[in-house]
Parts: structure tokens; C-alpha cells; sequence
């Protein structure tokens, strides 16, 4: 595979995929979604790969954030489709995939990242961790996925505060809350996903593949709020929040919103 922003490593039935941008902490632009979901595809028929993990590059951030330049000249449309186009390639394609996916969150997980890492079967979590959805500051809604994920994961009151605080949390926060299933030093992180995997990795495949189905099956509601999801996120990128939060963005500074 030709991969510009992924490295890739594969060792006893388990495979690690490092979001490979540490100058833009791992942000996800639109090649490394589609790299993201080329790798997972290729990985997906391979044999000898039972597991995979997902980290991020570095020591500050596992990703923080989808790259906000990319987007910040779209209207309505292009806004539903950026949605709809990510959670079909990558966020939609991870929470159904027939192999356990693990999230080893290093740092910040904001936004994008957040939801990248909502959309894993399992999150293990750096305790110098920071989880947020911080899209309202840009005059937008989570787009992929996180409006729904989230809520399933810790509840539809904890889930309102944070997408309308935009506060970040620490691992324990998230820990307390049922977002991440472990926490551990930075140090150990990978030590800890990749013992996870590879017991994950001896059990029987197509039982793994099946525990996957069934679990999901139990919240195939979620379609309908996934549309409605792609629907409001588009429609944010017609108001003049929109336009102030992403200016804002790009000049450092706060917004001011009318």
C-alpha cells in the first residue's frame, strides 16, 4: 500500500495503524480518511490478522481534530456530503468491521479524533488524555458519528454537556463516564492495547466477527440519527456562525457569535 500519513506495523495475528501527521496532530484531512479506510479494507482480508489498533503519532495527540482548512469555504451541501462521504469511508466502515478495532488514545482526541475513536469496538486511553467535542466553538455539530455514539456511550445528559460545553475531559473523566474502557500511563499504552489484542486475536474469528454483529444489531436505531446527524451538520455551514467560528479558528482567536 502506498500510504503518505498511515505507518503500519503487524506482529502475532494483531495489526497497529499510526496516524502519521504529528506536525498537525494527526488531524484528519481527507487523504488520510481515505488512507484510513484503504488500509483497514486491505487488512480486512488478510489472514493473519485477527485485530487492529489505531494510535496516533507522537506524544501530544492521537488525532485533535478533523483539518478545518479543508472545509471552511464549504456551504450546505458540500457540508452533507463531507459528512455523509466520511462516515461511509471511515467512521460507519469501523464500528462494522468484521475484525476487533482497539483506539489507543495518546493525548488529545478532540473532535474528529474523538469520534475516530468513539467509532473503535474498544478504547484504551494515555492518562494524559483530553476527550472533546469542540465543534460548537466553529458554529458546527459533530458530523461523524459523535452526536450518536456518544450519547450510546455515556448517556444522553453527559453527552449534551459535553457537545454544548465544548469542555474537554481527562482519561478518569472518561473513564468514570463508560467513554473509554481503560486508562493507563502513556508508557504502557501500547503494551496494554496490544496485550488486549492479542488476546482478543486467539479466539475464533468468526465468533469475534458475529460478537460484532450482535452488539451493533442492538442499536440499529442509530441510522435514523446519523442521517439526521449529516442533515444539521450540513445546514450549519449556511449560517454566519459557521463563518465567524472557522475565521475565528484560522485567525486565533475567540469567536463572536451574534
Amino acid at each position: 500500500m502506498n500510504l503518505k500519513n498511515l505507518l503500519i506495523h503487524k506482529a502475532n495475528r494483531c495489526a497497529v495503524i499510526t496516524i502519521n501527521r504529528p506536525e498537525k496532530l494527526n488531524a484528519l484531512n481527507t487523504a488520510t480518511i481515505e488512507e484510513l479506510n484503504r488500509a483497514l479494507a486491505t487488512l480486512r482480508d488478510e489472514a493473519d490478522t485477527r485485530v487492529v489498533i489505531i494510535t496516533g503519532s507522537g506524544q501530544k495527540a492521537f488525532v485533535a481534530g478533523a483539518d478545518i482548512s479543508e472545509f471552511s469555504s464549504f456551504g450546505i451541501e458540500e457540508g452533507k456530503q463531507l459528512a455523509a462521504k466520511g462516515q461511509n469511508l471511515l467512521f460507519d466502515f469501523i464500528e462494522q468491521y468484521p475484525k476487533p478495532v482497539i483506539a489507543a488514545i495518546n493525548g488529545y482526541a478532540l473532535g474528529g479524533g474523538l469520534e475516530l475513536a468513539m467509532a473503535c469496538h474498544v478504547r484504551i486511553a494515555s492518562n494524559n488524555s483530553r476527550l472533546g467535542l469542540p465543534e460548537v466553538t466553529l458554529g458546527l455539530i459533530p458530523g461523524y458519528g459523535g452526536t450518536q455514539r456518544l450519547a450510546q456511550l455515556v448517556g444522553k445528559g453527559k453527552a449534551l454537556e459535553m457537545i454544548l460545553t465544548a469542555a474537554m475531559i481527562t482519561a478518569e473523566e472518561a473513564l468514570a463516564w463508560g467513554l473509554v474502557n481503560r486508562v493507563t500511563s502513556q508508557e504502557e499504552l501500547m503494551d496494554v492495547a496490544t496485550a488486549m489484542a492479542e488476546s482478543m486475536a486467539k479466539n475464533s474469528s468468526t465468533a469475534l466477527a458475529s460478537a460484532i454483529r450482535a452488539v451493533n444489531a442492538g442499536y440499529s436505531y442509530q441510522r435514523t440519527g446519523l442521517d439526521v446527524e449529516i442533515s444539521e451538520f450540513g445546514k450549519c455551514f449556511g449560517t454566519e456562525d459557521f463563518r465567524e467560528g472557522t475565521t475565528a479558528f484560522t485567525e486565533k482567536r475567540k469567536p463572536k457569535f451574534s
